[in-house]
Parts: C-alpha cells; sequence; structure tokens
C-alpha cells in the first residue's frame, strides 16, 4: 500500500494534519497543498467514507484543486481542505465542531477553514467558538453568509461560456441540463437554470431532498445512475467528484460538462483528453466554481458581497479563454486551466516562498 508520505511527495502538499478527538469521536484529516499566494483556504467536508485511506485521498485531491482555484480566481490564498469522517444526520455536534476548531487554531493560520458538503454556516458558529481561522460566517455573527449562491452563480456563469463556445449563444434557454446533485449549492444552480427556460433533470444521493427539490421547482427526477444515460445538452456534476471517469463517458450524451462539484475527472490527464476526443466541451470545475471561495475571502479581508459579485462576474471571460487556449494548442480545457494557475503561483514564488 502506498504510504501517506509517498502520496503526499506526489501531489505537492506541504502538510497534512490528522485530528483526533477520543471524547467527541472526531475523526479528520486537513491538507494544506501550496501556500505561496497566502495562508490555505478551503471549505471542510463531512462524509461517512468508507475508510480512512479514501478520507485521505479525498483530502490530498480537494486541497490541490485549492490550490489552482484560488489562483485561477486572482485570489491571494494557498490550497487547502478537510474533511471530517462521520454522517452529518448522525454524528454531528456542537463539541465535534468545537473539537475540529482547536485543530484548525493549533495551525496558526496557515488554513481557514469555510463549509463544504455535509456543513452548514451554523457550524462555522461552532467552529468560530474555538478560533478565528474560519469564515463563512453567518451575516448576524458580522460574516457573509452562505457562500453557496456564489458558487451555483459562477458555475451558472462557467455554464453560459460553454454554452456561447459550443452553440454561438450563451442562452441556456431550452437546453436540457442533467444535475447530479441537489444540496445547497445545487438547489440554487438549479434556480438560475429554471428562470431561465431549461429543461432539468435531478438526482440525489438523499431521496427525501430529491422529493423536496422535484415539490419546488419544475424539475424531473431520476435516479442517481440514470442521470448519466440521458439524452441532454449539459451535464451538470454537483455532488462528489471524480463522477466523469471511464464507465460515464462511455454513457454520457451531452455536448458540455459544467459543475460545481470538485474534481470532476477522475483523472485529470486521461478523462480530460477523453472529453477532448469525444467533442465534450468540459469546463474545469476549480475554473467555474470559485464563487464560493470568492466570497469567503471577501469575508476574510473585510470586504462586501458587492465586491464578490464583480470577481465572480470575471469568470465568464476566463472561461472562454481556457476554451479558446484549448483549441489553439489543442489540450484538453482541465490542463489549460491548470498550466493558468501554476504560471501565477510560479511568478509570485519569485517573490516568496511560502505563507
Amino acid at each position: 500500500m502506498e504510504s501517506v508520505f509517498d502520496k503526499v511527495s506526489a501531489m505537492g502538499h506541504e502538510q497534512v494534519v490528522y485530528c483526533h478527538d477520543k471524547e467527541t469521536g472526531l475523526k479528520a484529516i486537513i491538507g494544506i497543498h501550496n501556500t505561496v499566494l497566502g495562508p490555505s483556504l478551503g471549505g471542510t467536508r463531512m462524509w461517512m467514507y468508507e475508510n480512512e485511506q479514501q478520507a485521505l485521498n479525498d483530502a490530498l485531491r480537494l486541497s490541490r484543486g485549492m490550490t489552482f482555484k484560488n489562483s485561477i480566481a486572482g485570489l491571494n490564498l494557498g490550497g487547502g481542505k478537510a474533511v471530517i469522517i462521520g454522517d452529518a444526520k448522525k454524528h454531528k455536534t456542537e463539541a465535534l465542531m468545537r473539537a475540529f476548531g482547536r485543530f484548525v487554531k493549533n495551525l496558526n493560520g496557515k488554513y481557514i477553514t469555510a463549509e463544504d458538503v455535509g456543513m452548514t454556516s451554523s457550524d462555522m458558529e461552532h467552529i468560530f467558538a474555538e478560533t478565528k481561522h474560519v469564515s463563512g460566517l453567518p451575516e448576524a455573527r458580522g460574516g457573509l453568509g452562505d457562500p453557496s449562491p456564489f458558487t451555483a452563480y459562477t458555475t451558472y456563469m462557467g455554464m453560459k461560456a460553454a454554452a456561447k463556445k459550443a452553440y454561438g449563444s450563451d442562452s441556456l434557454e431550452g437546453k436540457a441540463v442533467s444535475v447530479q446533485g441537489a444540496g445547497n449549492v445545487g438547489k440554487y444552480l438549479i434556480e438560475f437554470l429554471e428562470k431561465e427556460g431549461c429543461k432539468i433533470y435531478v438526482t440525489d444521493y438523499y431521496e427525501d431532498r430529491l422529493k423536496q427539490i422535484a415539490n419546488d421547482y419544475k424539475v424531473e427526477a431520476v435516479g442517481l445512475d440514470e442521470i448519466y444515460d440521458l439524452n441532454v445538452d449539459i451535464y451538470s456534476p454537483c455532488a462528489l467528484g471524480a463522477t466523469v471517469n471511464n464507465d460515464t463517458l462511455k454513457r454520457l450524451n451531452c455536448d458540455i460538462i459544467a459543475g460545481c462539484s470538485n474534481n470532476q475527472l477522475a483523472d485529470e490527464k486521461v478523462h480530460g483528453d477523453l472529453c477532448l476526443e469525444k467533442g465534450i466541451l468540459y469546463a474545469p470545475d476549480f475554473l467555474i466554481n470559485c464563487g464560493g471561495v470568492i466570497n469567503v475571502y471577501a469575508e476574510v479581508i473585510g470586504t462586501t458581497k458587492d465586491w464578490s459579485q464583480y470577481k465572480c462576474e470575471k469568470v465568464y471571460d476566463q472561461t472562454l479563454k481556457v476554451f479558446e487556449a484549448s483549441a489553439a494548442e489543442n489540450k484538453n480545457t482541465q490542463e489549460v486551466a491548470i498550466e493558468i494557475a501554476m504560471k501565477r503561483i510560479e511568478d509570485i514564488a519569485k517573490v516568496k516562498v511560502t505563507y
């Protein structure tokens, strides 16, 4: 079995922290990938992983993705991410959140946390009771609130940019979109798509949430596996990662892949190239789902939601630039976007090394 140090070395991480608290049952992993641009910032995800190896892989992949996301969004932040092993509906308690906050505090600002899958702004309040290195607090506590609407908005902007490239118009009216995952971000994305007149198919891991979404919006609910076999214009992965893989790429019948989940490609090179070969326009996840981190960064530096909106608007043009470079260089879009992100990090590394 590949050792932790082998994995850390291969992916270029600076630090990985294992967090355990016997009293609360906390088991968490914090991955700090790169801090050249500033302190690492990335949300905390709570999920019932099958094993600790799976949790580590997620922490490493997600924190690396945050390095690219923060860089290409033009933020002065490095990449970090945390995962808590557990069922958010069963195992989450105030004490567990505060125990996790203690571990974040011990990193002395090298990692700033925020919310991700399985977490809420109320959880951020509990973490904030133990450390100031947290963002995404409720507005009543002086924060900028839930970052999910901003994540959905930049995903929507990226989707429109993809439509502009694929169809010559960025209008999504009448387009069929399959949305995989109707959590906090997916729900807001569905709102944008419904307003534009899309035909929307949706699935979700939680059946009660799927029923609620089908009741609240003009969508057609489908099964978890059925989502890959639909004849649609756009497939939008908005749940966990690696849903674009060898199996699904044989089944997907779409022109565009554009969603708000992280690490959508099971293998960046293999499946990025396969999308290119199949003529599927892939909007790099970390490029178009950056709205949430833009908003939590705005909270960190003490600016406003208007600034967040201004930065989010820029995602449309940046996405088009990636598509044009991909076509000109005959490289997959993920590869092009990573090169852009790394170029900024390498330039700033000439000025300073790490946070």
